[in-house]
Order: C-alpha cells, then structure tokens, then sequence
C-alpha cells in the first residue's frame, strides 16, 4: 500500500494566539517489530511537532470506544477532553463510566529519536495487530488498525457517508 504524504502546514498564522494545526492526514503502512515498536509516519510526526511547544511527539494511546483498532491522540487534544468530563457530574454514573473508558486504558507516549513509538501489548491484542500496521489520518487524531481491517473501515466510512448523503456544517470554505 503506497504511502500518502498529505498534510497541511502547521506554522502560525501571523501573530497573536491564533495558530493552525496540522493535520493528520492519509494512510500509511509501517511494520511493527517484534518489541512493539512501529515508525510514526514522516507527516504524522511533522503535525504532532506543529502541536507541540517543546517539538515533541507526545501521544496518548487508547482503544477506541467504535472500532478494533488504537486511537492515538496528541497529548494536548487527550488533555482537552478533561474539560467536558469536569461538567459531570463527579459521582453520576456518566462521569465514572466516561472516566474509566478514557483513562483506565490510556497509555502515554513519546516517540524515541528515529520516530518510533512503543505500542503496549494490551492495545497490539485489542486492535488484532501483527507484523504490519496501518495510519489513519482522522484530522485531529490518527488511528493504528490491522491492514485489511483498516481498509473495511475505510469502505464502510466512504458508503455509509454516501447512502446517508453526510455532509459538514456551514457549506463550502471561502
């Protein structure tokens, strides 16, 4: 499966607070070695850099609640999602539940100095992963799926959009 160098660019617009993120975007095969360590992809690691203050590639890795595969969020979105969660209500059952799924089976990490990251063996045996492994850009986030499980998904995401004629708010950009 060739290897899509999508991105935008990830430097600041002018001055101020307003910054653009890259994105994660397009797909990309590496293979996972026998100690669990896989190779971000080149563009991937360029968009976590362009969310990072210290230029870092700090991930949380997690199952995802829909799909057999591994979410992998840049630190500062995973940490975004605490704000939504501290307006539950701390002892509902929403707020445990939610709790739990987020955190208990989160995983920090940072990729070593060749773009490598270590994959936890809890996350390998979820997503049913084995010698190669397969980047799915999501915009904001990007998953870790089983090849062909990752073209399924694919599949499925472009016909279901299709049939059901999903679309985005707000129209076309300017």
């Amino acid at each position: 499966m060739p290897s899509q160098a999508n991105e935008r660019g990830g430097a600041s617009e002018g001055k101020g607070n307003s910054r653009r993120m890259a994105s994660f975007l397009g797909t990309h095969q590496n293979r996972l070695d026998a100690k669990g360590r896989v190779s971000v992809p080149a563009p991937f690691r360029a968009a976590l850099r362009s969310r990072e203050e210290t230029n870092g590639t700090h991930l949380v890795l997690r199952p995802s609640h829909q799909h057999r595969c591994i979410e992998a969020w840049p630190s500062v979105e995973f940490d975004a999602l605490a704000d939504p969660l501290n307006r539950l209500d701390l002892f509902s059952q929403a707020h445990d539940d939610l709790a739990a799924s987020l955190y208990s089976d989160a995983y920090p990490v940072e990729a070593d100095k060749e773009g490598r990251i270590v994959l936890p063996d809890q996350l390998v045996s979820f997503a049913g992963l084995t010698e190669t492994v397969v980047f799915m850009g999501l915009g904001r986030i990007f998953q870790i799926w089983e090849p062909q499980a990752a073209e399924r998904r694919r599949a499925e995401a472009r016909e279901r959009a299709r049939v059901h004629g999903f679309t985005l708010p707000g129209g076309a950009p300017h």
